[in-house]
């Protein structure tokens, strides 16, 4: 059962059916919502990688403070807390992206799912009216407003949608449409573009830590203190988290796409490209601004 976020879900739906009033084309209207919603998401998510670096910057003050009261867990843990509050960090701040991620993914979802409802906005009275023929005449479906879409839009304009996009069906469930190719191009190009996502992330991580290492090496004064340096702190569990929650998300996603009409995996597509694009110019423009006021 996949949680239904009904009132976000209307927000987007509002967003979304303007745009295809403009555009006359699901695909692109869902392509100008998934642009629309990187560029308000923005201020996070530069929140969110600073507060990333942060927690990789707060690491070395940790190891300093574990190997001075490592003999004191009750010092170490009131000298941890300390030291979040004097950076005003929380110990899950690295986590709020993910949530984030999490709110929006089963909003479009339900968004995508039921279209005459969150997007349309239909009288929920007719669309139980067509729902009713259509299992009566037998026809089968997971996502009945889809269904609707398809069998009544000839005889009902006003639940008519134009899903036909570069010669895809947006309309289409993969998991229910095997003997079309097609339906897997967009969930192939999304998984490939969260390899890359992956990849991406995961290098600017080990940049930065492969610098942090360096630095606290040249700081290490005998073999004990390296030793003990190397050794898993909070942070970076912490870090570690963060960097599992980046390979679960893409995974949770492509399991809901497949099962989900294609509108899903192509709004998930163009977010991952726009989100790749979005992170480079952070590492580049803002991350190292602050290495160079930090040197």
């Amino acid at each position: 059962m996949i949680v239904n976020m009904g009132f976000i879900s209307e927000v987007f739906g509002y967003v979304l059916n303007f745009l295809y009033g403009i555009f006359n084309n699901y695909g692109i209207a869902i392509i100008v919502f998934s642009v629309l919603l990187r560029i308000i998401l923005i201020p996070i998510t530069i929140k969110q990688q600073k507060a990333l670096k942060k927690n990789a910057k707060l690491q070395k003050e940790m190891k300093e403070i574990q190997e001075k009261y490592r003999s004191n867990p009750e010092r170490l843990n009131q000298e941890t807390i300390e030291l979040y509050k004097r950076e005003k960090m929380g110990p899950f701040s690295g986590c709020l992206s993910g949530i984030l991620q999490i709110v929006i993914i089963l909003s479009v979802f339900w968004l995508v799912s039921k279209p005459l409802t969150y997007m349309k906005k239909i009288n929920p009275e007719i669309i139980e009216k067509y729902a009713q023929e259509l299992k009566e005449d037998g026809t089968n479906s997971s996502y009945t407003e889809i269904a609707i879409i398809n069998k009544k839009a000839a005889e009902d304009p006003e639940v008519y949608i134009n899903m036909e996009f570069l010669g895809l069906d947006l309309s289409k469930v993969p998991t229910q449409s095997l003997d079309d190719y097609k339906v897997y191009i967009i969930p192939i190009l999304y998984v490939i573009s969260s390899i890359i996502s992956i990849k991406l992330t995961t290098k600017m991580s080990n940049k930065n830590n492969t610098k942090k290492e360096k630095k606290l090496l040249c700081e290490a004064n005998d073999k004990d203190n390296i030793k003990e340096e190397k050794q898993p702190d909070e942070m970076e569990m912490m870090q570690q988290m963060n960097n599992n929650m980046s390979y679960m998300m893409p995974i949770m996603s492509v399991l809901i796409a497949i099962i989900a009409p294609l509108g899903l995996a192509l709004y998930w597509f163009i977010s991952n490209v726009l989100m790749i694009i979005e992170r480079l110019i952070i590492d580049k423009f803002i991350n190292q601004k602050e290495e160079i006021e930090n040197e």
